[in-house]
């Protein structure tokens, strides 16, 4: 096998060329859920996945990245709903940096050797592994806890094939693109571990090495305070969506919590959660002179408005990129077409190597 031995004609949208791709290349695969995007899943995730490509730069590096379209059906039942956060999501990653032209962007409803892969592998996965999901588990800890006053009897009440599935499914968006490295976070890590179980358990039993097991990377990005000083997270209800308008921005900024030190007085800067907000997104310099008005006793109002201008500042360019893509369906549309055509030259091959090993 050589380098370069994998030869397509890819049809674009534009043209029709001959397409080389490499065997040697190092593959980086990204989900994203299209459940909205707030400032902490920027911080926490976008730019991490980012920088983890420009440690890559001077390696043959190919980037997958993919709105998870059909994993947001577990919680999104209105087509209207789900289709709106799909504009928003994809518009949100492009505005904050995603090259849709260097790199592979698709929705993952798209590619239907995906959901082919995941009958495939159904068999290769054991009902154990996904009774410890930990999605699953929380759910059915919580029907358990219910149990107790006897308002639950059925400890898998509320759960759906999809959640109890998810890491399958999961595991078919990785395992179909080859993927070298996975940047997730922490939380997710045991979705990784489980496509390695399924994929091994595949390998073993062809005596093959068809099925890539991917790498985890643990992406270790910066935890941005919400507006209550918890961890910013939708299901807290406490986050900043990252494109609002400026007013209502600088609106949500204001009602962030503080302690009652009044002006004039020393701010301690230690577990503050406006300090650790504002050092997110300022330079060394920056945080530097915000410490000294932490000791003259800058008032938090002061601190609430440095740190909207930081932001706003920060967003205004990318604003303009994200109000074009989500107020441009065709464009959109036709970005996601594209990724999709060339993220299939890679799915349609894997699915064959493994069809051929079974039938």
């Amino acid at each position: 096998m050589t380098p370069y031995d994998i030869l397509h004609i890819e049809n674009t949208l534009k043209e029709t060329k001959i397409v080389v791709y490499r065997c040697d290349m190092k593959r980086i695969l990204t989900g994203i859920k299209p459940t909205g995007v707030h400032l902490g899943n920027w911080m926490g995730a976008i730019k991490p996945s980012f920088e983890l490509l420009s440690k890559y730069k001077d390696e043959p590096t190919e980037a997958f990245f993919f709105l998870a379209d059909f994993h947001a059906l577990n919680t999104c039942f209105d087509p209207i709903a789900l289709k709106k956060s799909i504009k928003e999501v994809a518009a949100t990653w492009i505005a904050l940096g995603l090259d849709t032209k260097k790199h592979i962007f698709y929705r993952q409803s798209d590619i239907p050797e995906i959901s082919e892969l995941t009958v495939i592998l159904s068999p290769f996965t054991p009902k154990g592994l996904l009774n410890r999901a930990h999605a699953y588990k929380a759910f059915v800890d919580k029907n358990r806890e219910l149990s107790q006053s006897d308002t639950v009897r059925d400890l898998d009440d509320g759960v759906n094939m999809g959640l109890f599935t998810y890491p399958l499914l999961m595991s078919a968006d990785i395992l179909s693109f080859q993927a070298d490295l996975v940047p997730v976070g922490e939380d997710n890590s045991q979705h990784l571990e489980i496509a390695r179980d399924i994929a091994g358990k595949f390998n073993r039993n062809y005596k093959t090495e068809t099925l890539k097991l991917p790498e985890l990377v643990v992406r270790k990005g910066a935890l941005l305070p919400g507006l209550d000083g918890r961890k910013m997270s939708a299901s807290y209800n406490n986050h900043i969506p990252v494109f609002l308008p400026e007013k209502k921005l600088r609106k949500l900024i204001m009602k962030m919590t503080t302690d009652s030190t009044p002006p004039g007085e020393t701010k301690k800067k230690d577990s503050n959660a406006l300090f650790s907000f504002y050092s997110n997104f300022a330079s060394n310099e920056q945080i530097l002179e915000m410490e000294q008005k932490y000791a003259k006793g800058i008032s938090w109002g002061e601190v609430k408005q440095e740190i909207f201008e930081l932001v706003n500042e920060e967003l205004k360019e990318k604003r303009d990129v994200y109000n074009h893509y989500v107020n441009s369906e065709k464009e959109l549309e036709d970005v996601f077409k594209e990724g999709a055509l060339k993220a299939r030259l890679v799915s349609k091959k894997v699915l064959k190597e493994v069809k051929d090993l079974i039938f």
